[in-house]
């Protein structure tokens, strides 16, 4: 992936708006500029870890292709469906301010793309700046189909910080030798757990640590003194992951697209859909020095790919042969590693948090384990003890229906779904400690696709707990069309006589990692109409059910009030 030095503006087309009022916003603004593109999605036969495989791509490249764009600009990306399977395509971390049918998860704001059809997304890019990331939403399809979004300050806007040298993109993934929808089919089928990744990968390459791949590997050439920023994206299916520069400092400036007062560490972690950038400087000794993702594992007794991949740092000077210099990662369940890099995550600026609440949930997040009732469960049933793995939220794992959510809702087709997720779960108790976990007897979950309906403008805190039920875990949670603040977090039950808010300056975010074995807090305000899907970003907690829709109701006149679905909206 090429280094940025200087944003070249592509050719576009200006369009003007008139200026309005809304909530947040001191105008609304039309774009300054809109982008155009194309994506095909296509397959594309490649040879890594001694095998050769057909994946799905976007335009044959993997990671696929960059969405460049400048704050406030209006983007439009034709998908070309050319591949046999269904497809959507999710941007993920764009408010998507009233347009919510382009946001992009399959069967909750849209139909997937069949083969052979096209859908046009378009959408404005409101306020925002940063690193973001685009990727499948449908199945797993997301293992290969992934790309960076980078959006730009407008003209003559500096950053926050000193000026780079160079700006790199970094995507941290996971490759897999087996087509991953299959894998998907088969473990639903199985009823137990997902195989790993035969191999991390850092934009696409594996590195030297893994069969046939002494030459598949990643490098950015450096000039002893500067400074680079990269743009670094978590994309993987099922893994959380750390990353470090051997012997260099990180210096953290931004967070999911938000800038964040700078801080220094040795090394980060993101879950899959999380983003930060990050400062380093070239001021070691000429050499070779491994950039290195590793991972995350807070659950207990899950196996997990444990070779890192590792790509150069390199300096010129160096000779082209050198060893690399190893970079030194945290051992795989260090969640003080964890802690520490989030304890310093705060807004730049003082933010604008809601301070009081119109709606408090108290959402419970976690696995489970049904009974099994399957004809042959010697091969159906391999969850724990013989039962059927699943994931829920306060205990009601989400079934997507066989239309779009958001056309029934917004259609009013009575049947698809109900009005009643539970704003708080059907029994409390100790979450963390005293979770039932006589799998399959106590462990159960109920099915459904429940929605939460909030009204236009309701000040929302949520709650997020972990739960002890089969394991604790770190789990990222992602809100579609939205940002919102984390005020607070913490390990155990959450206690409100005891939480600590930060009302101030808390990170503001998409993608929150709700500490193993703890809790989370957040605050948004709900000022974006729509079907807004909420879920855990580990592949395998979506397709077990680990997630809820929050329809948001229209407000009152044009800038409140969802628009028609687009005429080449997809078809089930």
């Amino acid at each position: 992936m090429a280094a940025t030095i200087i944003f070249l503006l592509c050719v576009c087309f200006s369009f003007l708006s008139n200026a309005h009022k809304v909530h947040g916003l001191a105008r609304w603004p039309g774009g300054s500029s809109t982008r155009f593109y194309e994506f095909k999605v296509q397959t594309k036969r490649i040879t890594k870890l001694c095998n050769t495989n057909d994946i799905v791509t976007i335009n044959n490249m993997l990671p696929g292709p960059v969405i460049y764009a400048q704050e406030d600009d209006r983007v439009i990306v034709k998908v070309i469906n050319q591949s046999p399977h269904n497809a959507t395509i999710h941007w993920h971390g764009v408010r998507q301010r009233l347009s919510c049918w382009f946001d992009g998860p399959s069967y909750v704001t849209q139909c997937p793309i069949q083969p052979g059809q096209t859908f046009t997304y378009e959408f404005t890019l409101v306020q925002q700046k940063g690193t973001l990331l685009w990727h499948a939403h449908v199945s797993w399809l997301r293992a290969t189909v992934y790309g960076a979004i980078v959006i730009y300050p407008k003209t003559g806007v500096p950053y926050p910080f000193p000026y780079p040298y160079e700006e790199h993109i970094i995507i941290l993934g996971e490759y897999y030798l087996r087509d991953a929808l299959q894998i998907e089919q088969a473990v639903l089928a199985s009823g137990g757990g997902p195989p790993t990744a035969d191999a991390f990968t850092i934009n696409g390459h594996p590195g030297p640590n893994y069969n046939c791949s002494t030459n598949d590997v990643y490098k950015i050439d450096v000039v002893p003194g500067k400074t680079y920023l990269l743009r670094l994206i978590n994309a993987g299916l099922n893994s959380e992951n750390f990353f470090a520069v051997a012997n260099h400092k990180l210096t953290v400036v931004e967070a999911d697209a938000d800038y964040t007062k700078p801080f220094t560490t040795d090394r980060v972690m993101l879950g899959p859909g999380q983003t930060l950038n990050v400062l380093v400087t070239a001021n070691q000794p000429i050499g070779r020095y491994s950039m290195a993702m590793g991972p995350y594992m807070s659950a207990i007794n899950v196996p997990f790919q444990n070779i890192t991949s590792v790509a150069y740092f390199q300096y010129l000077g160096a000779t082209p042969n050198s060893l690399s210099l190893p970079a030194a990662l945290p051992r795989f369940n260090d969640n003080l590693a964890v802690k520490t890099v989030m304890d310093r995550l705060k807004s730049l600026n003082p933010a604008s948090v809601p301070k009081e609440i119109d709606k408090n949930l108290f959402v419970t997040i976690g696995l489970n384990v049904q009974k099994c009732g399957r004809q042959n469960p010697q091969q159906n049933c391999q969850g724990i003890n013989g039962g059927i793995m699943a994931a829920s939220m306060n205990n009601i794992s989400f079934i997507r229906p066989n239309i779009s959510l958001l056309e029934a809702y917004y259609r009013k087709i009575n049947g698809y779904f109900t009005e009643d997720f539970p704003g708080a779960p059907l029994k409390f108790y100790d979450f963390v400690n005293g979770a039932p976990n006589n799998a399959p007897n106590d462990t159960n979950s109920f099915n459904g696709t429940r929605t939460y309906v909030l009204e236009y403008g309701t000040r929302v805190q949520l709650i997020l707990q972990d739960t002890g039920t089969i394991s604790t875990e770190n789990h990222p949670i992602h809100l579609h069309g939205y940002n919102f603040y984390v005020v607070g977090y913490g390990t155990g039950n959450y206690n409100p006589d005891t939480a600590k808010f930060n009302l101030v300056d808390p990170p503001y975010m998409n993608t929150i990692g709700v500490p193993v074995g703890g809790w989370a807090a957040i605050r948004f305000l709900a000022d974006n109409p729509g079907a807004w899907f909420m879920h855990c970003h580990l592949e395998i907690h979506l397709s077990w059910g680990l997630s809820v829709v929050f329809i948001v109701k229209n407000g009152q006149g044009p800038l409140e009030t969802l628009p028609h679905p687009p005429a080449d909206y997809p078809r089930c």
